[in-house]
């Protein structure tokens, strides 16, 4: 054997989808355009709830009941306080021998209003901000955002707030200082180039006039206009949860529209291809449980985060429906826990591990675990699951690739493995490559993404 020979047999390089299968560019392409349509759609976890909720029910799934009889090939969604959302296809085998958990987050960095928000400084109405998740603070200043969010009325009622994604809206922003006048604020360390109490958004600049003198008329006309729309009061802003997130649409990106740029594919990403995958599995062999969670990106506490029951429950209520120990299902159970990881990005190499990094292009990543550093935080995969999830990959035809989150010592992250692996279910993360991950414009290979929904549907099948 020659020593060419010897080196294809056993060595290993991850091929470039659009060099090894360049029929696959269409496709996903064709794909994305759902993709971003759900981007759009849906910019917050609640949004996204509602929007799977109706794209479930079209492909004939219907509410979960604890006490309802099931066979395989049944479909039935549960939605846990219209933040998040667990999918199932009945399967073939018993309950008892586990099921295919699938986990995806659809809440995203962004900018959270505080309780007490609205207020008046030198003739500017503004918003005080608190902002969600891991943000490079300055990424959000003099970008057009736009208002989401639940208000509850004194009177029972429910507002759903959406103001800045039609053309035809208003859009807010941030301020920054100009370069003639930022001497002092250019001494800062980056992360401080714009401060946590710096992200006020301006919200008007007119006043209210009538007869009488009246502290703060710009403020006052803000809340008469939010009145005129919404019907809201600044007491019933007080208990509201109103998000501000990027204004723009989803878009393709390069000469070549090889990717799509948006907001919140850091999960959204993997929240679509795996609901789509979820809906378009038929007759499983094993009963299939897809997550849509919130809260992710703070650590997954809360009551709809994955640090809590409502998914053991869930899988409780499924073992009871046929009298089986839920200690054994989950013991025999897999889950993907779906989550972007940081392709390797040019201009800044020396934060990653070429070796050991995921790139554009090829592929769903499999992240054998996260972390920081000594893998503190981490849910570490067994050699075991890493070649099954591998082995129904390779099967499908599904094009992955291997990735770790940065180079030892840069920092690190975590996902819900950890929350998913302490139930004593076998874990591990496969997500797609990401650049500008957290940011307000984030890239995504259109290829990757395709590779994602198919790597699910493998993971469903098998």
């Amino acid at each position: 054997m020659t020593g060419k020979e010897l080196q294809k047999e056993l060595t290993w390089k991850f091929p470039h989808i659009a060099k090894a299968a360049p029929k696959q560019m269409e496709e996903a392409a064709a794909f994305c355009e759902g993709y971003k349509a759900f981007l759009d759609n849906g910019k917050t976890e609640r949004e996204c709830v509602k929007i799977a909720t109706e794209m479930l029910e079209k492909a004939g799934y219907t509410r979960f009941c604890a006490s309802g009889q099931y066979r395989q090939g049944d479909k039935v969604y549960y939605v846990n306080r219209e933040k998040s959302l667990i999918a199932t296809t009945f399967g073939e085998r018993p309950i008892r021998e586990g099921v295919r958990i699938n986990g995806a987050h659809i809440d995203s960095p962004r900018l959270d209003l505080k309780p007490n928000p609205m207020y008046e400084k030198d003739e500017i109405a503004l918003f005080k901000t608190h902002y969600y998740g891991g943000v490079r603070k300055y990424q959000w200043a003099t970008i057009p955002l736009a208002m989401h969010g639940v208000v509850v009325k004194k009177n029972g009622e429910v507002v759903e707030l959406n103001l800045g994604e039609d053309p035809k809206d208003p859009v807010f922003c941030i301020t920054d200082l100009l370069p003639h006048l930022s001497a002092e604020q250019n001494e800062r360390k980056l992360k401080d180039g714009i401060k946590g109490e710096e992200l006020n958004i301006v919200i008007g600049s007119i006043p209210y006039e009538d007869d009488e003198e009246i502290k703060e008329p710009i403020k006052l006309m803000a809340l008469k206009l939010l009145n005129d729309r919404y019907g809201i009061t600044e007491r019933e802003l007080l208990q509201a949860e109103i998000e501000f997130v990027p204004a723009q649409k989803a878009r393709d990106v390069g000469l070549d529209r090889s990717m799509v740029g948006a907001y919140g594919q850091d999960d959204r990403v993997c929240a679509y291809t795996a609901l789509m995958a979820e809906i378009d599995t038929k007759q499983p062999v094993y009963t299939t449980v897809t997550i849509l969670t919130d809260k992710e990106e703070i650590g997954s506490q809360g009551n709809t985060g994955l640090d809590s029951n409502y998914v053991g429950d869930y899988i409780r209520y499924l073992a009871e429906l046929e009298g089986a120990d839920p200690k054994e299902v989950f013991y025999n159970s897999i889950c993907l826990s779906s989550d972007v990881n940081a392709a390797f990005d040019p201009t800044f190499s020396q934060a990653y591990d070429p070796r050991n990094s995921c790139y554009i292009n090829k592929g769903c990543v499999l992240t054998k675990y996260t972390g920081a550093r000594g893998k503190s935080g981490a849910s570490d995969a067994s050699a075991e699951l890493m070649a099954k999830v591998i082995a129904m990959m390779d099967q499908e035809g599904v094009y992955w690739q291997i990735g770790e989150l940065g180079a030892v010592d840069v920092g690190g992250g975590g996902t819900i493995a950890k929350f998913v692996a302490s139930m004593n279910i076998d874990v591990v993360d496969l997500g797609v490559p990401i650049l500008s991950m957290h940011s307000p414009f984030e890239l995504a290979s259109k290829l990757d993404v395709l590779s994602a929904y198919l790597a699910f549907k493998a993971f469903y099948k098998n």
